[in-house]
């Protein structure tokens, strides 16, 4: 037991789980929100690994790996959207490649960089609101949560053992990572998670002619690819993926915005949206100029969450059976200069791709032999390596922690009707099994896929943090909760 998080001398306690971007700017943002109110606050935050403020998608150490978003889009705080370049060109200057031009809002910032960032942002937040509020960065992994036995505050139970009190808890847990779609064997050269702290690192510090298998296409394969023949210059990377798409290449420029583009769906967003409707005028925009398809995207991509939304249940299952990889490769681009290093690679032979759907793996005298059917013959694949780089989880259910395989057998939460992530309100606040909202269980970011659809860029979740940190700070903790011995 914390004994010392459980006092009630401190005020109001939040407990956030996850120590990635979502946590971290939800933590900023509470600790913001306590420094202009003048409100004594504890805010915990927990992370499985230690990397509070990093998570996977920044604890890379690599300046190879680019963000896929220029500097001027990539702002920690929604109301200060030069925040993150001023930082760039004065403190974080150090954490860039020397030689590193002035940072503008069309820099492509190493995704290192930008963990520098967010950490000196919370910090930044940490010290405005200190002394009446604080942070407590904990390493441990939540596996339940439920009322405490007065039914005053949720407890948060961690591996170890320790447990703390808290008036409301965010599930701030990232993307749920898909597993292998197919048999493996259960080796050192299959990856099943390639950002897990040391899964590259014999891989990586391997010689000579190897081959390596990736399943996937998408930008954490092109980030792997980059990773793995930057280490051997003899290795060959290929990438399969059932269409076989690789993301398209950002075009450097920031949206024209003095050029709309009016879509009938986009100005009826209170009304039902059909999707072959939607899908027609997308492309006659397109077609109407395709030069400029990126600025199509980009006055497309703020009313996502609103058409998602509006959208027919058998629509959205539609869109994610045949179309959904078609608008992620346009949606989320690669950066001109990982762009360059996978053409070079393609062209030299080192990576290639192929379309099919692998069917199993299996060991073959001393290597693996990857099993595909490209849709007309079966194919066999030598291979020293497998890495699993599929993307999120396409069922929640079948990726969840044990924290959120409790949460849906308790009744405490469930997963949307699309099962990409958890239900919730527009608010972020968590519904439980009857669809009753909770007072103190909320959470952000790609948990919210199923929702929103568009969660997962830095944008959609610091906006969601600020509005969700106003909302806790907002509520005073009651003396009672409502439903005693329930997280709901």
């Amino acid at each position: 037991m914390v004994d010392a998080l459980n006092s009630p001398d401190h005020g109001q306690h939040v407990a956030i789980i996850g120590g990635g971007a979502s946590g971290t700017l939800a933590a900023a943002e509470l600790l913001r929100s306590a420094a202009v109110r003048g409100l004594p606050l504890r805010v915990s935050l927990i992370d499985r690994h230690g990397r509070h403020g990093l998570g996977l998608a920044y604890s890379t150490s690599s300046d190879a790996h680019l963000l896929n978003a220029m500097a001027g889009q990539m702002s920690a705080l929604p109301d200060d959207r030069e925040h993150l370049i001023r930082w760039a060109n004065a403190a974080g200057r150090s954490h860039l490649p020397a030689g590193t031009p002035d940072v503008t809002a069309t820099t492509f910032l190493p995704r290192r960089a930008y963990g520098r960032y967010l950490l000196d942002t919370l910090a930044d937040a940490e010290r405005q609101a200190a002394p009446a509020a604080r942070l407590l960065r904990l390493t441990g992994d939540a596996v339940a949560i439920h009322r405490n036995h007065s039914g005053t505050a949720i407890r948060v139970v961690l591996t170890d053992g320790t447990t703390l009190d808290a008036h409301s808890v965010v599930l701030a847990s990232g993307n749920m990572t898909a597993g292998l779609p197919f048999d493996a064997p259960s080796t050192g050269t299959v990856i099943t998670d390639p950002w897990q702290p040391g899964a590259l690192s014999r891989l990586r510090h391997g010689t000579g002619p190897c081959s390596v298998v990736i399943v996937g296409t998408g930008l954490t394969m092109l980030d792997l690819a980059v990773t793995i023949t930057a280490a051997n210059p003899e290795a060959t990377v290929c990438a399969i993926s059932r269409h076989g798409l690789l993301p398209r290449t950002h075009p450097g420029t920031l949206p024209q915005r003095d050029q709309p583009i009016w879509l009938p769906a986009i100005t009826r967003t209170n009304a039902p949206v059909r999707l072959t409707d939607l899908m027609w005028q997308v492309r006659a925009a397109i077609a109407a100029s395709p030069a400029n398809w990126h600025d199509v995207m980009s006055a497309l991509r703020p009313m996502v969450p609103g058409l998602w939304r509006c959208l027919p249940l058998t629509d959205k299952r539609l869109f994610l059976r045949h179309l959904a990889r078609y608008w992620e490769v346009h949606r989320h681009l690669v950066p001109p200069p990982t762009a360059s290093r996978i053409t070079a690679l393609r062209r030299t032979g080192q990576l290639t791709v192929h379309r099919g759907r692998v069917l199993h793996a299996a060991p073959a005298a001393g290597h693996l032999r990857v099993c595909l059917d490209t849709g007309q013959d079966l194919t066999q694949l030598p291979a020293d390596w497998l890495v699993n780089a599929a993307g999120p989880a396409a069922d929640i259910t079948r990726a969840a922690t044990p924290l959120l395989r409790s949460l849906f057998a308790s009744g405490t939460a469930r997963p949307d009707p699309l099962r990409l992530g958890i239900d919730a309100t527009t608010s972020g606040a968590i519904l439980d099994a009857t669809g009753t909202p909770s007072d103190a269980l909320f959470t952000l970011g790609p948990p919210l896929r199923g929702l929103w659809y568009e969660t997962t860029a830095i944008p959609e979740i610091r906006d969601q943090a600020a509005a969700l940190a106003r909302l806790i700070i907002s509520t005073r903790p009651a003396r009672q909760y409502h439903r005693p011995g329930s997280a709901a």
